[in-house]
């Protein structure tokens, strides 16, 4: 059906909405195909709720193709399934609670493994039903602190979500791959640029994770990648060990008066300068973080970890090196109420009993980075106020409980598989798969019977694509200064025709070659605008960003009109006999 942009529900904006960060929100904003109804939460208009539909379909085809079925599930969830898998309690904040009259407790649902491992445990029972995979196109709700950046970072959006469910680890693998180059093939068509990146499963649970990310500099995801083809987020990146050294014949210890010296630098200094120390730098001082873990039952414990002095530590790095706890640095309470733990001037132990003052209940776990290995040589706290050791062997002088991998990965660090340097880079999470493996099967007890006629747990896997998040990308990475510029796959017309002028033959001309152009089978966003001057209408189509556009105009006197790509700016004149042929 013809879109005429006269009884169009629209209304475009000249300037950037007050609250708008990122060219994404600015446009979709301006050019009426979302408004804020409140903090993360956006209303869609004809226009967007075109662009989202295409998006969607292109999922569709995909996730058909690869052999998985569509379900829908309310988002409105009962409390129960979320208490059995624990997640009631684990999403914290995140979670948006409600009662209804009755006081039984919901949820508005921020994903739904719980009821998609309930719904195939209620119809299947027997290996014979599986492999399956199910999907859904359905609202998600996070109440997240800080939404931002328009549809990048909202409390209620738009996702896919996939289930995988096999009897055999093998049949997991083949699902997953499946999913995975169905992912490739989305992203493909939608003319979204992506990498595949190694990624932490975090609360998901189970064994392979992997994130699409289209590169943006206005991502929040940090991913490292080498020419030799690795890549991963800065969390999924595993340090390997350097080798050990020999600890014989290394200069004995020896621990000096450093007065004020609270920080690494300060510290250098002091050596350099006070003691004739030239060669030392950050990179040979041992710096000490002490964090603080919360576990789901809220019982807070101190863990002090090593790490060489010119790295910083990476919080994402950090949340995944202690799964299950909320990790944050520890406060000045935790400091009085441990003694034994100095600090600015915080050094390595034996056994913890450093860190043990007169009221302390537990041992405080004293961990290392991967790179402070046996035979490494290193200056650190002493212990005490104003004191740092020099020539601190590792294995030698002290030792650690276990290893924490929570320093920053910088540039030029090398690839965990030798494929080279890293490099950084930003990017936005587009897709994320997941071999969950047997936690919620397990958790919500889904078995079935296999080729033997024993109960066995099944297996699962899950997938994710943010279909709103996706429109914010393509808005991103399309766009120039006077709009925005669609990829011919998710425009909300394929063909924009423009009525520019004043007399009736140009009307009638534009409202038949739409819709010759319909005929020929194209969508069309005609601008029959009366009343509209050329300059208003042109200003519009360069907002509205549909990549074909027809103007219907002056150059009707002499029985042409102008062909004009918005992709490169082109616009030619051709006969308008020859209009519509040219244009598909």
């Amino acid at each position: 059906m013809l879109l005429r942009m006269s009884q169009l529900f629209l209304r475009t904006l000249r300037e950037d909405p007050a609250e708008a960060e990122v060219d994404s929100h600015k446009l979709l904003v301006r050019a009426g195909y979302i408004r804020r109804a409140a903090p993360g939460i956006y209303t869609w208009l004809p226009l967007g709720l075109a662009v989202k539909a295409r998006v969607e379909q292109v999922v569709r085809e995909e996730m058909n193709r690869a052999g998985a079925q569509e379900v829908f599930f309310p988002a409105l969830l009962p409390r129960e399934p979320f208490e059995t898998t624990g997640r009631w309690t684990e999403y914290g904040d995140n979670l948006f609670r409600l009662q209804d009259r009755k006081k039984a407790d919901y949820l508005l649902a921020p994903t739904h493994e719980e009821m998609f491992t309930l719904l195939v445990k209620d119809l299947y029972s027997s290996y014979k039903d599986l492999p399956l995979t199910l999907y859904q196109i359905q609202n998600k709700y996070r109440d997240e602190a800080r939404p931002r950046a328009g549809l990048l970072r909202g409390r209620e959006f738009v996702m896919k979500d996939a289930y995988s469910f096999d009897v055999t680890d093998e049949g997991l693998v083949a699902s997953y791959q499946a999913q995975r180059d169905a992912y490739e093939r989305i992203f493909t068509r939608l003319g979204i640029e992506f990498v595949i990146v190694k990624a932490d499963a975090g609360a998901m649970g189970g064994s392979a994770s992997e994130e699409f990310l289209s590169p943006s500099p206005i991502g929040e995801d940090t991913f490292v990648r080498s020419a030799g083809g690795y890549a991963a987020n800065v969390e999924a990146v595993t340090i390997s060990a350097p080798a050990e050294l020999s600890v014989d014949g290394l200069p004995a210890a020896v621990t000096h008066e450093t007065p004020g010296t609270k920080t690494i630098d300060s510290v250098v200094t002091f050596a350099n300068t006070s003691l004739g120390m030239s060669e030392i730098t950050a990179a040979h001082t041992l710096k000490h973080i002490v964090l603080a873990l919360t576990d789901g039952n809220h019982k807070r414990s101190l863990v002090v970890v090593g790490l060489p002095g010119d790295r910083e530590m990476e919080a994402k790095r950090a949340e995944v090196a202690f799964p299950g706890f909320e990790v944050e640095p520890a406060t000045d309470e935790d400091f009085a109420k441990n003694p034994g733990i100095v600090k600015g001037f915080i050094g390595p132990v034996k056994n913890g009993v450093q860190f043990l003052g007169e009221k302390a209940e537990s041992k405080i776990r004293y961990l290392l980075d991967p790179r402070v290995v046996k035979g490494t040589a290193w200056v650190a706290g002493a212990n005490q106020r104003d004191k740092h050791t020099f020539n601190l062997v590792v294995g030698r002088d002290f030792e650690a409980d276990g290893v924490a991998d929570i320093a920053e990965i910088r540039a030029g660090d090398p690839a965990p598989d030798g494929s080279g340097p890293l490099e950084l880079a930003r990017g936005i999470e587009i897709g994320h798969v997941f071999q969950l493996g047997r936690k919620y099967a397990q958790a919500l007890d889904l078995k079935v019977l296999d080729e033997n006629g024993k109960l066995v747990t099944v297996t699962m896997g899950s997938y994710g694509i943010g279909v709103t998040r996706i429109i914010a990308v393509l808005a991103e990475a399309n766009n120039d200064e006077k709009g925005l510029i669609w990829p011919e796959t998710v425009a909300p017309a394929d063909i924009h025709v423009v009525a520019a002028g004043k007399d009736e033959i140009v009307f009638e001309t534009a409202e038949r070659l739409a819709k010759e152009l319909e005929a020929a089978g194209k969508s069309v966003l005609l601008d029959d605008r009366l009343k509209v001057s050329p300059g208003v209408k042109f200003s519009d189509a360069e907002l509205l960003g549909i990549p074909h556009i027809i103007i219907v105009g002056r150059g009707l006197e002499n029985g042409e009109v102008d062909l004009w790509d918005r992709r490169s700016g082109e616009r030619r004149s051709v006969k308008v006999e020859l209009a519509v042929t040219e244009s598909v």
